[in-house]
């Protein structure tokens, strides 16, 4: 007789629902991911709308939302809201850490997170741990060039990489499976910001879209991230250009882009992309909920 394997066993790549968060309108609406990759329609908000936070898993099955611009007179904050194994957002936390928006975020240690960069009205490069239990921590100093409109992901299965962001730039960072981030990498692909990035395959990552320079310079282009956080060349752009879009894993090994800035002409939208386990982009999904940019998004389950 086969032995019966727990949920929870190392064979479970967990990761399986995901969670888009806010955007640039500030409402905290909600919008989630099935395990098949379908997003459903607007869930009311719960805490603090803000444009431009970050979000990331934590505790292997639980996700945190955090930073982020807030309505006037209050501008850049640093509240978190936890979301439980079943997606609900919880009311605001106190925000701990220097108060920013335009960051990004990222799981390491496999049960761990970290936000980092973003802007104050300038860019910075500080980050903050999340413990397994979703306490965020006190600013640790910037290591690498300071910078916004970052994306980051989860590589190797328990480390992560931040890349990309205001200049712009293509320079990477990797942060250790003990939450250390690394001198700056040479960068690979366009240099762009606005990008986001999800993780996919298990132990890989995907960094797409984002916006080069003035002008109508919106990119759908991709880069991949090896499971040893090595950033590929630029893959040929697949679905609509856009900046600020939110990413997320689900189904445990495949990724999620969607809602963002499509540009003049265009406006914010609400369609996404699917990233199959190996890391291929889908065209364009017709869109569901409130069409906007500038939010957060990660997996949970």
């Amino acid at each position: 007789m086969f032995p019966i394997i727990p949920a929870t066993s190392a064979t479970d790549s967990g990761n399986e629902e995901g969670i888009f968060f806010s955007g640039n309108f500030k409402v905290g609406y909600t919008n989630l991911v099935s395990d098949a990759g379908v997003v459903s329609s607007d869930v009311a908000a719960v805490g603090t709308g803000r444009q431009a936070p970050a979000g990331c898993e934590y505790g292997s099955d639980t996700g945190i939302f955090g930073f982020g611009y807030e309505a006037a007179p209050t501008g850049y904050t640093a509240i978190t809201n936890l979301v439980s194994n079943t997606g609900v957002v919880a009311t605001d936390t106190a925000g701990v850490g220097t108060a920013r928006q335009e960051l990004s975020a990222c799981s390491y240690g496999g049960d761990k997170g970290i936000f980092g960069f973003g802007t104050t009205g300038s860019s910075t490069g500080v980050t903050n741990l999340v413990s397994n239990a979703g306490v965020v921590s006190t600013d640790v100093a910037g290591v690498g060039t300071g910078r916004q409109g970052i994306g980051s992901c989860e590589y190797g299965s328990d480390k992560g990489i931040f890349g990309f962001g205001s200049g712009p730039t293509n320079t990477t960072n990797l942060v250790s499976n003990a939450g250390v981030v690394s001198t700056d990498v040479a960068g690979v692909g366009t240099a762009r910001r606005y990008i986001k990035a999800c993780s996919y395959g298990d132990d890989k990552g995907i960094f797409g879209f984002g916006w080069v320079s003035a002008g109508n310079n919106y990119m759908d282009i991709s880069n991949l991230v090896s499971n040893a956080g090595v950033v590929a060349t630029d893959t040929a752009g697949v679905g609509s250009v856009r900046m600020m879009p939110g990413a997320t894993q689900y189904g445990g090994d495949k990724g999620i882009f969607g809602y963002g800035d499509g540009g003049p002409g265009v406006g914010y939208i609400s369609l996404s992309n699917l990233v199959s386990d190996v890391g291929v982009i889908s065209t364009d999904v017709a869109g569901v909920g409130t069409a906007r940019g500038y939010l957060a998004a990660c997996s949970f389950n």
